[in-house]
């Protein structure tokens, strides 16, 4: 199909749901604009998005597969493409490590002003998970990237399969959620933080059963911290807590629905706008909710998905809300793709 035709067909569904949810008084639909952002045959997957010294950057996994190539190796890659206008976008670039499966690049910029990118790294043998070691690399730039080095993480949060799934900055501090997988496929997880974004110190173990994992930090001025946590045994639903400084004492409270490549962002004190795949239908999709800080989010789009989709990034862009995410709906591999709604979207 040419490239006009995908847009086209994009831009139709995207009207079509507009009319749907238009029909129902909940918000008008045909301000969004949806497009493809990169597709170059591979399978693109788990994205982010920030803006670095004026220009924007998607980072994302890009591999055979979801997880493992024709050889039965799981080797992914790391792409990350830089646009001046958000519309072309282009090769920045192609990070790699041998025997290493790189996943989930998640984009930060650091208090000294260089673009840092998170991933996960895990390693396979014969199929079979044996390690994780997350990596981390540095830009000044946008373009050179530093060698990829291992983090190094303190010996109470980690046990050797463990994954620093995102890092979100304040002030001199980064946060992040480190979980470790057990012998039972469970798993812990333990907030962690770092000046450097190398060593990264323990602050407190999270109490969350149901094998906790892919967990997304954020704060608010007055140094309220909010995490929200994807779970994958007992009920599968979400976890939510909220935390004061020193963040040691946590109120956690399980979320109506499960979780898949979670995040979320806030358009202001009291507004939050997360996103995450569904699995209301039967087929899963990546959505759009919002919500006032309580844990409860209310289902507000659905973006043009399917099959293997989700894990969105946030940026807000003067008054645009702008996500990525990637999803299969319209090739046999996933693609990569960013929305663009205006703010006033959210909070009419």
């Amino acid at each position: 199909m040419k490239k006009w035709a995908i847009k086209t067909s994009i831009w139709v569904v995207a009207c079509f749901l507009a009319f749907a949810w238009d029909s129902m008084a909940i918000r008008p639909r045909c301000e969004v604009k949806v497009q493809k952002i990169w597709d170059n045959g591979n399978h693109c997957a788990f994205t982010s998005l920030v803006k670095f010294k004026g220009k924007y950057y998607c980072s994302f996994r890009e591999g055979e597969s979801h997880i493992f190539d024709k050889q039965g190796k799981a080797e992914g890659k790391v792409r990350i493409i830089v646009s001046k206008d958000g519309k072309k976008w282009t090769s920045a670039a192609l990070l790699s490590k041998p025997s290493f499966d790189l996943r989930d690049p998640k984009l930060s910029v650091t208090p000294d002003n260089r673009l840092m990118v998170i991933i996960g790294g895990s390693v396979y043998e014969n199929k079979k998970l044996t390690a994780r070691q997350p990596q981390v690399t540095f830009s000044s730039d946008g373009h050179t990237f530093s060698e990829l080095e291992p983090i190094r993480i303190d010996s109470r949060a980690k046990n050797g399969i463990d994954w620093l799934w995102r890092v979100t900055w304040d002030d001199q501090f980064g946060y992040g959620v480190v979980y470790s997988m057990t012998a039972e496929r469970d798993g812990v997880i333990n907030l962690v933080r770092t000046t450097d974004g190398i060593n990264y110190e323990w602050v407190s173990k999270l109490d969350v059963s149901g094998f906790p994992n892919e967990s997304t930090v954020r704060l608010l001025p007055d140094k309220q911290m909010q995490i929200m946590v994807r779970r994958e045994l007992e009920s599968t639903k979400g976890f939510w807590g909220v935390s004061k400084p020193p963040y040691t004492e946590w109120n956690w409270k399980e979320m109506e629905f499960r979780l898949g490549g979670p995040d979320f962002i806030h358009l202001n004190d009291s507004l939050i706008v997360m996103g995450s795949r569904s699995h209301y239908t039967s087929f899963t999709k990546t959505v759009l909710l919002t919500g006032k800080g309580n844990g409860k989010f209310q289902e507000v789009y659905v973006l043009p998905s399917g099959g293997d989709n989700s894990y969105p990034g946030f940026l807000i862009e003067g008054n645009q809300l702008w996500v990525s995410f990637y999803s299969s709906h319209e090739t046999p591999l996933a693609s990569v793709y960013l929305a663009q709604f205006p703010l006033a979207f959210f909070t009419r």
